[in-house]
């Protein structure tokens, strides 16, 4: 019996980008993205081990060097939307979120279970980290073209700011391509029940 099981979701790929390892957070849209063991040649989070950041704190000193589980910023165009709209604001550009991928159709996207798998028509596989929590960086990056919403970026995005990923099969993604998602075949976390 497979430990991921198949689920009847799949998402479109709207969008693709690159994030440049020598700039800021800000996407550079692109038609295709090609994923190595690494993540994405030359992109901000490429790499098999990386510095280790604030949202690891508890563990380490800042820049100790660990597995790199945040190759790549997953969103949802559905969640997107509805920080647009928590913003008071017309659609969201992902540039500004230094998304790799914007997809469509998975409902509750941010909160699909760590270690989930999303595949892609020739088997390249992401594998899920977990729920990327919103920062003041994209906030920052709007706020450079849209004085006074950068600062209502972190507030509207609680809880649906998407997810970070790894490679763990490398190919190639278009614009178009379909995603099927594998969620792990267990039961939830229950630390209290007993058993």
């Amino acid at each position: 019996m497979p430990v991921l099981k198949e689920t009847e979701f799949s998402a479109e790929i709207v969008w693709l980008g690159h994030v440049p390892a020598d700039s800021g957070i800000q996407a550079e849209p692109v038609e295709q993205l090609e994923l190595a063991f690494s993540g994405v040649h030359g992109a901000r989070h490429e790499g098999a081990n990386r510095p280790s950041c604030v949202r690891v704190k508890n563990f380490y000193p800042q820049g100790t060097e660990i597995r790199n589980v945040r190759q790549l910023t997953i969103l949802s165009q559905e969640e997107m939307s509805q920080i647009a709209k928590a913003m008071e604001t017309g659609a969201l550009d992902p540039r500004y979120l230094g998304a790799s991928i914007v997809v469509r159709g998975i409902p509750d996207f941010t909160h699909i279970p760590p270690s989930s798998r999303l595949q892609g028509p020739d088997a390249v596989t992401l594998t899920v980290d977990m729920e990327n929590r919103p920062c003041v960086l994209p906030g920052r990056e709007i706020e450079a073209d849209h004085a006074r919403l950068g600062a209502r970026f972190k507030p509207a995005a609680e809880g649906r700011r998407g997810i970070t990923a790894w490679v763990e099969r490398p190919g190639a993604l278009r614009l178009g391509d379909r995603l099927k998602l594998f969620v792990p075949d267990q039961r939830a976390w229950m630390p209290h029940s007993g058993q």
